[in-house]
């Protein structure tokens, strides 16, 4: 049996040569206005963001972009194109894909018995709900799943 804490120290060395994603947490000042800045990079699986040391529940997901003038139909448009254009006034590339609003998972509470977000230990077996309703599957074959597709294939 493989702890949580195993499970992601495994995925880690298996996606070693995988592009990861970055991380922005927002920020304003009287100078600079509302931004999102760089707050590091992670390997995008699913419903989890894996850093070096981390393990994070995704957010907010979004592609950095300068701002524009546009017709919009819908505020919602608006909105978000406003945010894409907070993740570029902070410094994120064009296009880049830019994580916020994601929390840090309590591994060593998965692996004594309890829950973090959507991780759980389930008959002794660590467990992710990947939607909020949704049954537990075991994190092993999700890991398997979504490492196989994060390097394509």
């Amino acid at each position: 049996m493989s702890t949580a804490a195993e499970l992601f120290e495994d995925a880690r060395r298996r996606l070693t040569d995988v592009t990861q994603e970055g991380l922005g947490l927002e920020r304003y000042s009287r100078w600079r206005g509302q931004r999102i800045v760089r707050a590091g990079r992670a390997w995008h699986l699913g419903v989890l963001l894996l850093t070096d040391d981390r393990v994070l529940v995704t957010g907010e997901i979004l592609r950095a972009a300068a701002p524009a003038r546009r017709g919009y139909t819908a505020e919602s448009a608006r909105a978000r194109a406003d945010r894409r254009a907070q993740a570029r006034r902070g410094g994120f590339a064009e296009g880049e894909v830019v994580h916020v609003g994601w929390q840090e998972l309590d591994l060593d509470a998965v692996d004594s018995g309890g829950a973090s977000g959507p991780l759980a230990l389930v008959d002794g077996v660590p467990h992710l709900r990947w939607a909020p309703g949704a049954a537990f599957v075991p994190l092993a074959a999700y890991l398997d799943e979504r490492i196989a597709l994060a390097r394509g294939g």
